[in-house]
């Protein structure tokens, strides 16, 4: 028989603790009727690590000049650049095949989007925080991204 005290089945939280042990889950939460039961269990955090895809530069870009390399970084102290709002993926259209959202020498409009950054499988549109001409786009179609990192020049 189950021990009951002002509603709650310890009997039901052993059983949960148990399946916790034997799964080797973290947490596990039951809800039954008007009744809910989360049990967790805290431990040692594992932090693993994915292993990155390894992006390949096209032949031209392969060839760049070294001063070429320098440009983001210079982008970086730039007060025009757009810089990336999370990590993700950086996409230039719409959709594969299809026209880019930006070009260099383009004129935009505050809040007109710029660019797609893909961050868990979610499309985040990134719009253009003033009205400008577009002088340097520094990232490429499907390049992975940091936060903060300069996508953009606005003048």
């Amino acid at each position: 028989m189950s021990e009951k005290k002002n509603g709650i089945d310890k009997a039901l939280i052993r059983d949960l603790a148990n399946i916790l042990n034997d799964t080797d889950l973290t947490e596990i939460e039951v809800e039954q009727d008007d009744l809910r039961i989360r049990v967790s269990r805290a431990g040692t955090t594992q932090y693993v690590q994915a292993p990155m895809a390894q992006a390949y530069a096209p032949a031209a870009v392969a060839a760049a000049p070294a001063a070429a390399a320098a440009a983001p970084a210079a982008a970086a102290d730039n007060k025009n650049a757009v810089t990336s709002p999370m990590v993700g993926t950086i996409y230039l259209a719409p959709a594969p095949g299809s026209r880019n959202f930006i070009e260099v020498g383009a004129t935009v409009k505050e809040g007109q989007t710029l660019l797609i950054v893909e961050a868990m499988k979610t499309m985040n549109q990134i719009p253009s925080p003033r009205s400008g001409k577009i002088t340097e786009i520094l990232v490429s179609d499907s390049q992975p991204v940091e936060y903060g990192q300069p996508l953009v020049i606005i003048e």
